[in-house]
């Protein structure tokens, strides 16, 4: 039996441990530096940050979803932007990650958000086959960008790399 709950307090420690096997499976396992304090303020800070959903089954915890809200300038709308979703290995193909996607849909259709978004590795096949069959398209014609660690400093300091 399948229950999507919304995190609890109490869960900070099973999301991270989650974000960490992410970050594994996506071969990156260095890149979390968050802390459980860190993700407690998140969620549930004076100033949320982010919303996060748990999927139990059989009365335990097999992954987790978390996403914030974004803004749209061209539909003048909030959007939702899935930052992860994770299901443990052992738990995959029973409907757990469908059970996700249709509660956040419905979540981004309750509160009239223009849309749902998310990242995907160009690599991970599974996953894409998975967005694609709940009706994703790819925006093949975008490219992501990001600016970190010393670059990020740099500019703010007023740097120009060319």
């Amino acid at each position: 039996m399948i229950t999507l709950r919304a995190a609890a307090p109490a869960d900070v420690s099973v999301i991270l441990a989650f974000i960490r096997e992410l970050a594994a499976y996506e071969r990156a396992p260095e890149a979390v530096k968050m802390t459980e304090p860190q993700l407690h303020d998140a969620l549930f800070g004076e100033k949320p940050r982010a919303e996060a959903l748990l999927v139990d089954i059989a009365g335990k915890s097999e992954g987790f979803a978390a996403w914030y809200e974004s803004f749209n300038t061209w539909t003048g709308r909030p959007g939702l932007y899935l930052e992860d979703l994770y299901v443990t290995p052992a738990a995959r193909g029973n409907g757990a990650g469908k059970a996700i996607f249709k509660h956040l849909a419905n979540l981004a259709v309750e509160r009239d958000y223009a849309r749902m978004e998310w990242s995907v590795l160009d690599w991970n096949e599974p996953a894409i086959k998975f967005y694609k069959s709940r009706g994703a398209a790819p925006l093949d014609e975008w490219t992501k960008y990001r600016l970190t660690g010393d670059a990020l400093a740099a500019l703010a300091k007023g740097a120009d790399h060319g």
